[in-house]
């Protein structure tokens, strides 16, 4: 058989290929010749082929034929073929599959051998892809060479060390006894790979930690002699030796000084020198002192430290690399809630970065700067981040309006300041901010009883300039309902008055109803506004008319409640004015447990609710299903059997007698106790407030019989459940059978 071609002579035959087809026919062809080359068995160019298909693999072909073959290039005496054979092992083979624990004899062998090269190629095999079996088995081998006197093997036996106590943790003890004078290796190799492997003992171990915490003196004298020593070629990198082993112990020292006061005060000095003293115009320098900034934020370091650490932080902020300015924005954020007046000093700096083109660092930026707002800078910082608002990408609207609503909400200097910051975003990202924006903002204003004529007449000017925003427009609607009359009267105080009609009044929310922008929801609004209106605007016949209108509309929400609003206006026209007048003022539901207290104008009442003593569902479903046929509904439950004594009749029950002639008898009956329901039905008002509106009288209503004949009784029963703004009605039937009754409840 011809000798195969060169790994050389491949690479270039590939790369005159002028088609991925083509490339692919000429690897398939080499595939196959090695292929054959492997099924001889005196194979002199095994060592060449594997290359080749190392090669292939990383050019993304399969090469898994040859992973038997590494283990035979392993297992040969020559270094050419075991240098060859552990590369593609490190490559072709991983722990999960089988075939790697065939390495394990020969790594053992190789760990023993006499060449410290194939010593090293041993280790980094095994600090590569070894698996817990494995490096359970092998360890001892690796804990032997940690101790040896050859620097070359120590720092890769250092380095494989870490493998194994990733995949091994308790084997960690094993390498204690060898680290004791690893430290004090002059070779910066070994150094390194200890101090990389002392991380990893302290990181997993708080037995470790404490006792490697004594060795502080000793790396900050590393430390030291690497910032004092002079120029040295060998380690030199722009200027500073050897950053890479300044940085791990940096990085040692934070976590050993991490909430021990004797570690920090020790390691306090050799930070302000690395601080003062690293240069500052090369990327090498910067990555020091941040890593210095890190350890002295994370230690129980002294405040000026910290103070120095925050100024190198804001003078990366002013670094042309993205890269550190990235970094310091990241940083400032982690420290600002333990150094916030350190921060505070770089604001503009950092209000500066939410006008830089990378959206990282405006992401980063504006994080940042809603962490820095307190009662002292609101002002000023809403007013950039409002202009930021209003350029940056519709990516960040979403985050940016939820972190001016909630800055605005805790450090509002004023309540017409609070509701001008709020309409600002409403009517700059409406369309992005948060779903309860809109009820907020009308608790808001509705407790704010002296800026309703102010806010009324600000929400009007915006409808005019703008419907696209549906937020504003709900809350516009909300506040035109409640305060009509304010609007039409002129009795703003705090700015100049406008002259608005009535008729015009109701063309703008007219307008909205027919809008192709409005939503369902926003024509909800905009309608229940029109019926509000009507007890405060003469205009009482155009209000009928557009309300008879949409009567019949295609939107069940919006038919359901002109409907509504028609039976106002026709059968309850006596009630109509206490239905619909001003809200009262709103304060937040506060929930505590089972208790939910809901203030209301001052009074509050507390519904407790108590599931210890329900007794148990007596009924058998055979029955029940007999009883939805009968009743022909979809949404019978049965309920428990029990009795609740009858509640005195009120003023209320005219207020809700929707039977109309349906003669009630008032005898004591038994009453179900109440129940979860399994579905809402909508309230008249809904849409208006966020509060029950009948507080007072939701407790008072008696249940009522509408007919009580034969062993069957029909009875309505009101209550209000919790966390729901209207009054439940409950249809109960009972159902005598065999001498006893049969509690069922519709819904």
């Amino acid at each position: 058989m011809p000798a195969p071609i060169r790994l050389r002579e491949l690479i270039r035959t590939i790369r005159t290929a002028r088609t991925q087809a083509e490339e692919r026919e000429m690897i398939q062809k080499e595939c196959a010749a090695i292929r054959s080359s492997f099924r001889e068995e005196d194979n002199t160019y095994r060592c060449r082929n594997v290359a080749k298909l190392l090669y292939m693999h990383m050019l993304g072909y399969p090469a898994h034929f040859g992973q038997l073959e590494c283990l035979k290039l392993i297992a040969s005496q020559k270094f050419t073929d075991k240098r060859i054979g552990y590369l593609g092992a490190m490559l072709l083979l991983d722990e999960r599959q089988d075939v790697h624990l065939l390495m394990t004899n020969c790594i053992k062998n190789d760990l023993n051998h006499s060449t410290q090269y194939v010593q090293g190629l041993a280790l980094c095999t095994l600090g590569c892809m070894g698996s817990s079996e494995m490096c359970r088995d092998l360890a001892g081998e690796v804990e032997k060479l940690l101790k040896t006197s050859n620097s070359y093997l120590r720092k890769k036996a250092a380095l494989c060390a870490v493998h194994v106590i990733r995949k091994v943790p308790e084997l960690m003890e094993m390498f204690l006894p060898a680290t004791k004078n690893l430290l004090s290796e002059k070779n910066h190799g070994v150094l390194h790979t200890s101090v990389v492997l002392l991380t990893e003992m302290c990181e997993r171990s708080p037995d470790m930690l404490s006792h490697f915490r004594k060795l502080v003196p000793q790396l900050v004298r590393i430390l030291k002699n690497l910032i004092m020593s002079g120029y040295s070629p060998e380690h030199d990198v722009s200027g500073i030796s050897d950053p890479f082993l300044q940085v791990r112990i940096l990085r040692l020292l934070r976590i050993l000084g991490k909430g021990d006061d004797d570690s920090s005060e020790a390691m306090n000095d050799i930070l302000a020198q690395v601080a003062t003293n690293t240069e500052t115009s090369k990327n090498v320098g910067n990555a020091i002192l941040y890593e210095t900034v890190l350890t002295i934020m994370d230690i129980k370091s002294e405040s000026g430290l910290r103070v120095l650490a925050i100024n190198i932080l804001g003078r990366f902020l002013l670094n042309n690399d993205k890269n550190i300015r990235y970094v310091a924005l990241t940083s400032l954020l982690k420290t600002v809630q333990t150094d916030h007046n350190a921060v505070q000093r770089h604001r503009s700096t950092i209000v500066d970065c939410l006008k830089d083109l990378d959206v990282s660092i405006k992401r980063r930026a504006m994080e940042l700067s809603f962490a820095l707002v307190n009662g002292n800078n609101i002002r000023g910082m809403m007013k950039e981040l409002l202009y930021f608002l209003d350029s940056c990408d519709p990516d960040f609207k979403a985050d940016c309006a939820s972190g001016i609503f909630l800055a605005a909400e805790k450090y509002a200097p004023s309540k017409r300041w609070h509701i001008d910051t709020i309409m600002r975003v409403l009517t700059t990202a409406g369309s992005y901010v948060r779903d309860d924006s809109v009820p907020n903002l009308i608790q808001l204003i509705t407790n704010s009883v002296e800026m309703h004529a102010y806010t009324v007449q600000r929400l009007y000017k915006a409808l005019l300039d703008d419907i696209s925003q549906q937020p504003l427009v709900q809350v516009a609607s909300w506040c035109i309902g409640e305060y009509g009359d304010l609007l039409v009267s002129g009795q703003c105080e705090e700015e100049e008055p406008i002259q608005v009609s009535e008729d015009e009044v109701l063309d703008v929310l007219e307008g909205l109803l027919v809008s192709n922008l409005s939503t369902p929801v926003t024509r909800g609004y905009s309608l229940t506004a029109i019926m509000k209106l009507s007890t405060r605007f003469s205009s009482l016949n155009r209000i009928k008319k557009v309300v008879s209108i949409y009567g019949s509309s295609i939107d069940v929400e919006l038919q359901q409640r002109a409907v509504e609003y028609n039976a106002l206006f026709k059968k309850y026209d006596h009630m109509r004015p206490a239905l619909l007048e001003r809200m009262p003022i709103m304060e937040k539901t506060a929930t505590n447990g089972p208790s939910e207290i809901v203030q209301t104008n001052g009074e509050t009442d507390s519904t407790i609710l108590d599931t210890k003593h329900l007794p148990s569902i007596t009924q058998p479903a055979s029955q029940a299903n007999d009883l939805l046929d009968l009743l022909g509904g979809n949404d019978v439950v049965p309920i428990i059997q029990t009795t609740v004594p009858t509640k005195p009749a009120s003023a209320g029950g005219e207020l809700l007698d929707l039977l109309g002639d349906l003669s009630l008898t008032g005898g004591p009956t038994p009453t179900p106790a109440p129940s979860v329901p399994m579905s809402q039905p909508p309230f008249l008002l809904d849409g208006l407030t966020s509060q029950p509106l009948f507080n007072d009288i939701a407790a008072v209503i008696p249940p009522m019989t509408a007919y009580n004949k034969n062993g069957l009784i029909i009875e309505f029963t009101f209550e209000r459940l919790q966390y729901q703004r209207f009054v439940l009605s409950h249809l109960v039937v009972l159902f005598k059978e065999n001498h006893s009754w049969l509690t069922w409840l519709m819904i």
